[in-house]
Protein backbone atom coordinates (compact mmCIF):
# COMPACT_ATOMS: atom_id res chain seq x y z
CA UNK A 1 0.00 0.00 0.00
CA UNK A 2 1.57 3.26 -0.41
CA UNK A 3 0.84 6.71 1.51
CA UNK A 4 0.18 9.32 -0.72
CA UNK A 5 0.84 13.23 -0.52
CA UNK A 6 -1.04 15.89 -2.11
CA UNK A 7 1.72 15.18 -5.42
CA UNK A 8 3.49 12.03 -5.02
CA UNK A 9 3.18 8.99 -3.76
CA UNK A 10 5.23 7.09 -0.95
CA UNK A 11 6.59 3.57 -2.09
CA UNK A 12 5.53 0.80 0.60
CA UNK A 13 8.44 0.33 2.89
CA UNK A 14 8.08 -3.36 1.87
CA UNK A 15 8.16 -2.75 -1.62
CA UNK A 16 11.49 -0.50 -2.19
CA UNK A 17 13.75 -1.35 -4.37
CA UNK A 18 17.73 -1.68 -3.53
CA UNK A 19 18.38 1.85 -3.98
CA UNK A 20 15.24 2.91 -2.43
CA UNK A 21 16.02 0.73 0.85
CA UNK A 22 19.69 1.81 0.79
CA UNK A 23 18.27 5.21 1.04
CA UNK A 24 15.91 4.57 3.37
CA UNK A 25 18.58 2.96 5.18
CA UNK A 26 20.74 5.89 5.31
CA UNK A 27 18.12 8.80 6.11
CA UNK A 28 17.23 6.65 9.02
CA UNK A 29 20.71 6.12 10.29
CA UNK A 30 21.46 9.68 9.68
CA UNK A 31 18.81 11.82 11.70
CA UNK A 32 18.62 9.99 14.69
CA UNK A 33 15.81 10.82 17.42
CA UNK A 34 13.31 11.45 14.60
CA UNK A 35 11.75 7.83 14.61
CA UNK A 36 11.89 5.02 11.89
CA UNK A 37 9.16 6.92 9.64
CA UNK A 38 11.15 10.17 9.04
CA UNK A 39 12.26 8.15 5.96
CA UNK A 40 8.84 9.02 4.51
CA UNK A 41 8.46 12.20 5.44
CA UNK A 42 9.58 15.76 4.30
CA UNK A 43 12.14 15.50 1.35
CA UNK A 44 13.26 12.28 2.35
CA UNK A 45 9.77 10.99 0.89
CA UNK A 46 9.97 13.05 -2.32
CA UNK A 47 13.42 11.19 -2.79
CA UNK A 48 12.13 7.54 -2.25
CA UNK A 49 11.15 8.19 -6.21
CA UNK A 50 14.49 9.10 -7.18
CA UNK A 51 16.82 7.89 -4.90
CA UNK A 52 19.78 8.26 -7.64
CA UNK A 53 19.43 11.92 -6.32
CA UNK A 54 18.17 11.71 -3.44
CA UNK A 55 21.07 9.77 -1.78
CA UNK A 56 23.60 12.97 -3.10
CA UNK A 57 20.87 15.21 -1.37
CA UNK A 58 20.82 13.46 1.99
CA UNK A 59 24.57 13.40 2.04
CA UNK A 60 24.71 17.50 1.54
CA UNK A 61 22.34 17.77 4.11
CA UNK A 62 23.87 15.84 6.54
CA UNK A 63 27.46 17.66 5.93
CA UNK A 64 24.94 21.65 6.33
CA UNK A 65 23.49 19.85 9.50
CA UNK A 66 26.32 17.98 11.15
CA UNK A 67 29.63 18.81 9.96
CA UNK A 68 29.86 22.80 9.76
CA UNK A 69 32.14 25.26 11.77
CA UNK A 70 29.00 27.83 12.44
CA UNK A 71 27.19 27.62 15.38
CA UNK A 72 23.75 26.00 15.45
CA UNK A 73 22.01 28.74 16.29
CA UNK A 74 23.01 31.13 13.40
CA UNK A 75 22.84 27.74 11.01
CA UNK A 76 19.19 27.24 12.01
CA UNK A 77 18.85 31.69 11.78
CA UNK A 78 19.79 30.99 8.23
CA UNK A 79 17.68 27.97 7.44
CA UNK A 80 14.29 29.08 8.82
CA UNK A 81 14.70 32.64 6.82
CA UNK A 82 15.26 30.53 3.90
CA UNK A 83 11.78 28.58 5.10
CA UNK A 84 10.23 32.02 5.28
CA UNK A 85 11.21 33.34 2.31
CA UNK A 86 9.50 30.16 0.50
CA UNK A 87 6.90 29.88 2.94
CA UNK A 88 7.84 26.60 3.00
CA UNK A 89 5.43 25.65 5.97
CA UNK A 90 6.87 21.62 6.45
CA UNK A 91 10.96 23.73 6.37
CA UNK A 92 9.81 26.37 8.87
CA UNK A 93 7.99 23.96 11.09
CA UNK A 94 10.46 21.69 11.76
CA UNK A 95 13.18 23.90 12.17
CA UNK A 96 12.02 26.34 13.99
CA UNK A 97 12.14 23.56 16.61
CA UNK A 98 15.30 22.51 16.20
CA UNK A 99 16.26 26.12 16.22
CA UNK A 100 14.56 26.61 19.55
CA UNK A 101 16.44 23.77 20.49
CA UNK A 102 19.53 25.10 19.41
CA UNK A 103 18.69 28.08 21.60
CA UNK A 104 16.83 30.63 19.16
CA UNK A 105 13.78 31.91 20.62
CA UNK A 106 10.79 31.18 19.95
CA UNK A 107 9.39 34.87 19.91
CA UNK A 108 11.70 35.82 17.44
CA UNK A 109 10.97 32.92 15.13
CA UNK A 110 7.59 33.62 14.89
CA UNK A 111 8.48 37.07 14.14
CA UNK A 112 10.03 36.24 11.53
CA UNK A 113 7.63 33.43 10.02
CA UNK A 114 5.33 37.00 10.30
CA UNK A 115 7.46 38.94 7.93
CA UNK A 116 8.48 41.02 10.83
CA UNK A 117 11.75 41.77 12.16
CA UNK A 118 13.00 39.08 14.45
CA UNK A 119 15.16 41.51 16.76
CA UNK A 120 18.63 39.23 16.29
CA UNK A 121 22.03 40.90 16.85
CA UNK A 122 25.35 40.19 16.54
CA UNK A 123 26.26 36.74 14.77
CA UNK A 124 22.49 36.26 14.34
CA UNK A 125 21.78 39.32 12.60
CA UNK A 126 24.27 39.52 10.11
CA UNK A 127 23.18 35.53 9.73
CA UNK A 128 19.73 36.75 8.94
CA UNK A 129 20.44 40.09 6.77
CA UNK A 130 23.58 38.29 4.51
CA UNK A 131 20.81 35.40 3.95
CA UNK A 132 18.03 37.31 3.48
CA UNK A 133 19.66 39.79 0.86
CA UNK A 134 21.24 36.72 -0.92
CA UNK A 135 17.74 35.39 -1.51
CA UNK A 136 16.12 38.72 -1.96
CA UNK A 137 18.30 40.31 -4.34
CA UNK A 138 20.35 37.12 -5.89
CA UNK A 139 23.57 38.62 -4.46
CA UNK A 140 25.11 40.86 -1.83
CA UNK A 141 27.23 43.66 -1.63
CA UNK A 142 30.79 43.45 -0.54
CA UNK A 143 30.03 44.80 2.79
CA UNK A 144 27.56 42.18 4.07
CA UNK A 145 30.02 39.51 2.36
CA UNK A 146 32.75 40.95 4.29
CA UNK A 147 30.89 41.55 7.98
CA UNK A 148 30.01 37.82 7.11
CA UNK A 149 33.74 36.18 6.25
CA UNK A 150 34.57 38.72 9.07
CA UNK A 151 32.17 37.16 11.60
CA UNK A 152 32.36 33.38 10.49
CA UNK A 153 35.90 33.22 8.51
CA UNK A 154 36.15 32.24 4.91
CA UNK A 155 35.09 28.46 5.47
CA UNK A 156 32.34 29.87 7.38
CA UNK A 157 31.16 32.08 4.69
CA UNK A 158 31.32 29.01 2.40
CA UNK A 159 29.32 26.97 5.16
CA UNK A 160 26.56 29.50 5.63
CA UNK A 161 25.98 30.08 1.48
CA UNK A 162 26.13 26.16 1.31
CA UNK A 163 23.38 26.06 3.87
CA UNK A 164 21.70 28.47 2.36
CA UNK A 165 21.54 26.81 -1.37
CA UNK A 166 20.85 23.57 0.61
CA UNK A 167 17.94 24.58 1.89
CA UNK A 168 16.49 26.37 -0.68
CA UNK A 169 16.45 22.75 -2.51
CA UNK A 170 14.54 21.78 0.26
CA UNK A 171 11.88 24.30 0.61
CA UNK A 172 11.61 24.14 -3.65
CA UNK A 173 11.17 20.39 -3.39
CA UNK A 174 8.93 20.83 -0.27
CA UNK A 175 6.83 23.26 -2.06
CA UNK A 176 6.76 21.31 -5.02
CA UNK A 177 5.21 18.26 -4.00
CA UNK A 178 2.76 19.91 -1.72
CA UNK A 179 4.76 17.76 1.15
CA UNK A 180 1.81 18.27 4.45
CA UNK A 181 3.08 19.03 7.95
CA UNK A 182 3.33 15.90 10.16
CA UNK A 183 0.78 16.13 12.95
CA UNK A 184 2.98 16.92 15.76
CA UNK A 185 3.48 20.11 13.21
CA UNK A 186 2.16 23.85 13.69
CA UNK A 187 1.05 25.40 10.72
CA UNK A 188 3.58 28.64 10.64
CA UNK A 189 0.89 30.04 7.96
CA UNK A 190 -2.40 28.46 8.28
CA UNK A 191 -4.04 30.78 5.98
CA UNK A 192 -2.16 29.42 3.19
CA UNK A 193 -3.44 26.28 1.32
Amino acid sequence: MERSLMRLSIPDEGQLSTSQGKLRDAVVGSRKGLGAEIWGRGPFGVWQNAPNVGHPALDLGGAVRFATEIPADAREVAICTVGVHYRAKFEFAAHKAIGIAAGLDADALDRLARGESPGWTGVLDVTHRYTKTLLEEHRVTQELHDELAGTFGEQGAVEVVTTIGYYCLISLTLNAFEVPLSSQMTDPWPEET
